[in-house]
């Protein structure tokens, strides 16, 4: 207001500054952008070129917490609208189901570890499957284990190699015949080995995927990160890329559920 009296009522600054209020410092104010501002822009283009899945939250907690950047939240915000880069938040269905029992949160490691399959193609058209094996404290990935067939032999090699390593859990919690693909969690030689290892098995209620939801969250993070953007040749090749980005996913990527950290250096 003070300016436009000034621009069209031929007074001077300093009375329309005392009219209206105001110090002569504010009429004359001119935001000026800084460097670290650019620098802002090209880390958080950086961050959002490859996983194209990232959000403000996940580039702010790296920006914090793995390059240890002290910028304000609000400041790193800003710039990212300015760059349009927000992701388009799909719509929610919303589904009227029974209230399904709750989920129990572990607190400690090796309380409880989540198994599940995913799926996908290779190039030439032939199916593979993914075994995903993750530590539920903190939503560490222990195993990614890719074949054509995953049997319930092969499920028990991996959770063998993992047991060479680390402490065995108190107890397994995967889903039931009825929720998944296959038999594996509930054959014998599976059932059997847990008995040997006194290590007890938590299935879920048939239809209720929220019972298993970290690792249902983590297959969510591995189909939109790699698994639904790489055609893959060979089994080796899914392999490799898994083993690679399983160790990015537990030393560099942020988790909410980590207050923005990545698993292994959460507390």
């Amino acid at each position: 207001m003070a300016q436009h009296t000034v621009a069209n009522r031929a007074i001077s600054i300093r009375l329309a500054c005392s009219a209206f209020n105001i110090s002569e410092t504010c009429y004359r104010y001119q935001a000026k952008l800084k460097d670290e501002n650019e620098i802002i822009a090209h880390h958080l283009i950086e961050l959002t070129e490859q996983p194209t899945d990232w959000g403000f939250g996940l580039c702010f907690d790296h920006l914090r917490h793995i390059e240890q950047e002290p910028w304000n939240h609000k400041r790193v915000y800003r710039i990212y609208c300015e760059l349009a880069l927000n992701l388009r938040i799909r719509p929610r269905r919303r589904l009227k189901r029974h209230a399904p029992e709750p989920l129990k949160e572990p607190i400690r490691p090796d309380q409880v570890w989540s198994l599940d399959f995913m799926h996908d193609q290779l190039s030439d058209g032939r199916s593979y499957r993914l075994l995903n094996v993750i530590d539920d404290y903190r939503r560490e990935g222990l195993a990614i284990e890719a074949g054509l067939s995953l049997p319930a032999l092969r499920v028990i090699r991996t959770l063998n190699q993992l047991l060479e390593w680390r402490n065995k859990p108190l107890a397994i919690r995967c889903l039931t015949q009825q929720c998944c693909s296959g038999p594996e969690f509930i054959s014998h030689e599976f059932v059997n080995w847990a008995k040997l290892h006194d290590i007890r098995i938590d299935y879920i209620q048939p239809g209720k995927p929220q019972q298993n939801a970290y690792i249902e969250r983590y297959n969510r993070t591995m189909r939109y990160s790699w698994v639904s953007k790489h055609l893959f040749d060979n089994l080796e090749q899914v392999q490799d890329y898994a083993t690679e980005w399983l160790w990015f996913y537990n030393h560099k990527r942020p988790h909410k559920a980590n207050g923005g950290k990545p698993p292994l250096m959460a507390a």
